[in-house]
């Protein structure tokens, strides 16, 4: 494996240096310099890994080489917070030389890349996980590209199928409080309250909260007037609610944000298991696709990591993947040509009809993607291992959420209040 990381950073500190080939010491013509930024301490720590393995793939895909170039990889880790990410993305801009950077993984944190990446024309951004609407729609910058949905296509089909083929029309929501919950919650409504839907409340936390005992004991209980709960919680914070949640004897019905049923959280064992199958939820994968590109794509994952990895690959890994093998795409087309400040590799961006593990993706104006996505429901297959089993597939679906853009725009930005029901 020809594998290029230099140094890997937590934070403003370095945490380890990696290994580095003889080879990694070309004339700078010679290599293209890739940064990935991901989440590897807090909360997030699992979905940053896992990212940061998409990446690998995507390499390994190629080879570690365009063109005769050679590709050299730093990776860089944030917390989550704006501040930290914005930190660790100037230090491997403006001390490592990145040419291009992948990442970040949280929804505020691409947020403020976005804007510095106004600052950095010579580089090239290429958004890693974060999801936040806002990252590509409010004054979006030419440099960065988002090759992925974001968090209001995710959940926008679900919504309306949740009223229509559920019979859910009276809901109460738990999310974390931050840009990525409030854009998943965002177009869940958009959709859920157009057919029907009511929410009785929603209860917001901080990222990193332990303990969910106080909002536990404000949910309603199953039987009364509310169908069920939709949980808006990723990572440590999903398995430490729903742990939580069933030691206290909760007992509503649960339809999931996408990070709460992602195999980094699926994965996790203990007692919040136990709640998850049968759970709801949508996104832009589906572990049980069947198609032969998503089949492919599990099995180079699962042969390359192993143990290591999860048992099928996250949100954050195919984020990460695709988001890399876009801008490995471009570069092959234009023979790895870096100059003008990246014009060419630019143009061939705009242009991209990138084929990816769930089909194909192309992106708007704002440089925003428009892919599939996916209505899933949690099961337990042969092995006893939960996965996620596509109950329905709703193709292209637009950064407008098919609105067309001035209705969209007529919506306003997500927030705690934005949308209310009724719609």
């Amino acid at each position: 494996m020809k594998h290029r990381s230099i140094r890997q950073f937590t934070g403003v500190a370095v945490l380890a240096s990696a290994l580095m080939s003889s080879t990694a010491l070309y004339a700078q013509d010679d290599v293209i310099h890739f940064g990935g930024l991901a989440t590897l301490e807090g909360a997030f720590a699992e979905p940053g890994a896992d990212g940061l393995r998409g990446m690998e793939l995507a390499f390994e895909e190629f080879g570690w080489e365009i063109d005769g170039k050679e590709i050299e990889f730093t990776s860089a880790s944030s917390d989550g917070t704006p501040d930290v990410a914005l930190e660790s993305a100037r230090r491997l801009i403006e001390q490592d030389d990145v040419d291009i950077l992948v990442g970040p993984l949280s929804g505020s944190e691409g947020i403020r890349l976005a804007q510095y990446a106004k600052e950095q024309t010579g580089t090239t951004f290429l958004n890693g996980g974060s999801a936040a609407v806002e990252t590509t729609l409010v004054d979006p910058a030419e440099n960065f590209y988002r090759f992925n949905t974001d968090g209001a296509q995710w959940t926008a089909p679900l919504g309306e199928y949740l009223v229509e083929e559920r019979g859910w029309d009276n809901i109460v929501i738990v999310s974390e409080d931050y840009s990525f919950p409030y854009a998943q919650i965002f177009g869940f409504m958009a959709t859920y309250c157009e057919a029907g839907g009511t929410v009785s409340d929603k209860f917001f936390v901080p990222v990193g909260n332990n303990d969910y005992s106080s909002v536990i004991a404000q949910l309603p209980q199953a039987g009364g007037d509310v169908d069920g709960m939709y949980v808006v919680l990723g990572g440590s914070d999903a398995v430490n609610f729903l742990t939580q949640y069933a030691q206290m004897g909760g007992d509503l019905p649960i339809v999931g944000g996408t990070n709460a049923v992602d195999q980094t959280v699926l994965a996790a064992r203990g007692q919040a298991r136990q709640l998850l199958p049968g759970v709801l939820a949508s996104g832009p994968i589906s572990d049980n696709d069947d198609s032969e590109a998503w089949t492919t794509f599990v099995e180079a994952y699962r042969d390359h990591f192993g143990e290591e990895g999860l048992p099928s690959p996250s949100v954050f890994a195919y984020n990460y993947y695709t988001s890399t093998k876009a801008a490995l795409t471009a570069l092959q087309k234009v023979g790895g040509d870096l100059s003008n400040d990246h014009a060419d590799l630019r143009e061939a961006l705009d242009t991209l009809e990138l084929e990816s593990p769930t089909g194909t993706v192309t992106i708007n104006e704002n440089r925003q993607a428009t892919a599939a996505i996916y209505i899933n429901e949690i099961v337990e297959d042969e092995e006893g291992d939960l996965t996620t089993e596509p109950l329905m597939r709703v193709e292209s679906v637009d950064q407008f959420l098919g609105l067309g853009e001035d209705a969209y725009m007529e919506l306003g930005l997500p927030s705690r209040d934005n949308p209310s029901c009724p719609s």
